[in-house]
């Protein structure tokens, strides 16, 4: 379960638990506990069972899940390919709005050439770009906003002039 994110709260800090009282609470396999007692899991392994403090479990976990977060700074963006924060490729980045003060800021990256994709609001915009130039593109904010006609639009007046020809 390499995708799965255990939410630390879910540990009672008051209480102590057992490898298989642990598995049990975020429904992982008894050895992934044991494993992550070899890691530095602090536990009391005096006797039999194991105990592991309900604090320590939830410190663990949470100091797992901040490691594996990567902080962007101005200009740059993450790439999933890369598993890295990476700047924009020369220094382009498009900005595509979702709601009125929000948006996507979109560039390429210069290691894979991946789409890499950042949330970024209005207000804050100019911090995160750093150097990079935004361009904002616009597209069609509604279907009927574009040029182009229903494909049926050419057969009302082909029957029209056949009608009136008769």
């Amino acid at each position: 379960m390499a995708g799965k994110r255990l939410n630390p709260r879910r540990a009672k800090i008051n209480r102590c638990y057992s490898v298989e009282e642990v598995a049990r609470l975020y429904g992982i396999h008894r050895q992934t506990v044991r494993n992550w007692i070899k890691a530095g899991l602090p536990a009391m392994t005096g006797a039999r069972p194991h105990l592991i403090a309900g604090t320590d479990l939830r410190a663990f976990l949470e100091r797992r899940r901040a490691s594996g977060k990567v902080h962007c700074g101005p200009g740059e963006l993450y790439c999933v390919r890369c598993k890295a924060a990476r700047e924009a490729a020369e220094g382009m980045l498009d900005y595509i709005p979702i709601a009125s003060l929000s948006g996507n800021l979109r560039a390429l990256c210069p290691v894979c050439s991946c789409l890499m994709h950042r949330r970024a609001g209005l207000r804050n915009l100019d911090a995160v770009r750093g150097s990079c130039t935004v361009a904002y593109p616009h597209g069609h904010e509604r279907i009927t906003d574009g040029r182009l006609h229903s494909l049926d639009c050419h057969s009302t007046t082909h029957r029209e002039t056949a009608h009136d020809k008769a």
